[in-house]
């Protein structure tokens, strides 16, 4: 496995920490100071207000875990990936599609994020 896929499994393994702590240092080693997440629901910057949209989305689906849906597809530094949200082992009810801008150091920079299938209201 590449470098750049091992990230993006950093990345996704944040949305399913639930340890306050542990997710904040882990945001703090694979993001950039002043990265910006986006997506249809959030626009955010700042490692803070990252942690703080993982943290919503958490409470938002309790006990769904976030797991890789196929390869990472990337080049120069951007990366591509969908991803799945659902009970561990079951069906997803959310799947997404990331594209990810890396630092030159390989940290995250931007995320802009896709929702391609959501639980209906």
């Amino acid at each position: 496995m590449n470098d750049v896929a091992k990230l993006v499994e950093r990345y996704l393994a944040t949305w399913n920490m639930t340890d306050a702590a542990e997710r904040r240092a882990e945001i703090d080693t694979i993001w950039a100071e002043e990265a910006r997440y986006v997506d249809p629901l959030a626009d955010v910057t700042g490692r803070d207000a990252i942690d703080a949209v993982i943290t919503a989305v958490q409470g938002q689906f309790p006990g769904m875990v976030f797991t890789l849906a196929g390869d990472v597809d990337a080049h120069h530094d951007v990366a591509r990936f969908t991803w799945h949200l659902g009970p561990e082992g079951g069906e997803a009810i959310v799947i997404g599609f990331d594209v990810a801008v890396l630092t030159e150091d390989g940290r995250i920079r931007e995320v802009h994020g896709f929702l391609d299938r959501v639980p209906a209201l």
